[in-house]
């Protein structure tokens, strides 16, 4: 090899190769980072390493001025404007512009995971994956939004919590042009126009267009209601109704009608009420053709038709059509009276028993 300048020069530039060549023969590696401690065979890799910490970007595009700490990232950053992919794979022939990208696409098809988690011993075809998951075990949320301060665990989940503050949607779907501002929110909706369900229940194959509604399901046959109210410790299996059961206390209501001004709990509830304003009845029966202005209320109706009867007591196997009829009835099993008179402190198990025998204290009953 041709070293410019004199011999000692020579001799110096020689020697230090050698050592380099030798530490990373022998694992050594001497060069450690005052800031984080972590250590390095080679100098050169200890400077691109402190650029994580001094934000120091030297290398830059030329076609869009991006700038990246390490010229190897420049160089495949650079491939995206030239469209050159000169990594491919041998298994299904997709190029790949990073030799990177290739090796990650490459443990699809060996189902090597190589990167091992040391808390829950969970594997992973993905370095960074492996980063991203011990965040759970850590509770590290290195991305904050600049706005509310919000931190996040991925930098994903930053980008798409920054569109609430932006009002952005970027993702618009082709059938009806609704704009969304998270992908995974297109992908669902995207299922209400193809009908597709690919979320089946293993125990009664009913099937679902979304994850999260098939757990809330799978709850019905297991039993788990794992969200427990702090006020009265009624327990539920979808978190949505514990937010809604918990404005029972606390007396919020957050849906406002701009007609009338009335307030509800629920966004379904001020659905409901503003057909009465606009008279729309758009739930109609299958069998009679009676139109209803609330879903809950047609699904109700059906099962005069069906027979249908889903509440049962667990006491004594009695069904019931509607759940406040099982929960009065099961009243007459617990002894539970929760509807107090204010005059005579008498107690009811029944409200509208209760409205009854008011009548006897304000004179308009018999």
């Amino acid at each position: 090899m041709f070293y410019q300048g004199n011999l000692n020069e020579q001799l110096y530039v020689h020697s230090a190769e050698c050592r380099n060549y030798r530490d990373i023969y022998r694992g050594e590696r001497p060069y450690l980072c005052e800031l984080c401690a972590k250590a390095f065979s080679k100098q050169s890799c200890l400077i691109e390493h402190q650029r994580i910490h001094n934000g120091e970007r030297p290398y830059t595009c030329g076609v869009c001025n991006k700038s990246f700490s390490q010229r190897s990232n420049r160089r495949a950053h650079q491939r995206i404007h030239s469209g050159e992919r000169r990594y491919l794979c041998k298994v299904c022939n997709k190029a790949f512009s990073d030799k990177r990208y290739l090796i990650r696409h490459q443990h699809i098809h060996s189902g090597d995971r190589p990167y091992l988690c040391n808390v829950c011993d969970r594997a992973f075809s993905q370095r960074k994956t492996l980063i991203t998951h011990q965040r759970r075990h850590s509770g590290e949320r290195p991305y904050i939004c600049d706005v509310c301060n919000k931190a996040f665990g991925q930098q994903s989940h930053l980008i798409t919590h920054q569109h609430i503050h932006s009002g952005e949607r970027p993702y618009t779907c082709d059938v009806c042009n609704k704009a969304f501002g998270v992908r995974d929110t297109l992908i669902k909706h995207h299922r209400v126009h193809s009908g597709e369900r690919p979320y089946s229940c293993g125990v009664c194959n009913k099937a679902f267009s979304q994850q999260s509604n098939l757990v809330s399901h799978q709850r019905i046959h297991s039993g788990e209601r794992p969200y427990n109210c702090n006020v009265c410790n009624k327990a539920f299996r979808v978190k949505s109704i514990l937010i809604n059961h918990q404005r029972t206390h606390s007396g919020e209501r957050p849906y406002s009608c701009a007609l009338c001004n009335k307030a509800f709990s629920q966004q379904r509830s001020l659905t409901g009420h503003q057909h009465i304003h606009s008279g729309e009845r758009p739930y109609s029966c299958n069998v009679c053709n009676k139109a209803f202005s609330v879903k809950s209320i047609l699904i109700s109706h059906q099962r005069i038709h069906s027979g249908e009867r889903p509440y049962s007591c667990a006491i004594c196997n009695k069904a019931f059509r509607y759940q406040n009829n099982l929960v009065m009835h099961q009243r007459i099993h617990s002894g539970e009276r929760p509807y107090t008179c204010d005059v005579c402190n008498k107690a009811f198990s029944v409200k509208r028993v209760l409205i009854n025998h008011q009548r006897i204290h304000d004179g308009t009953g018999t």
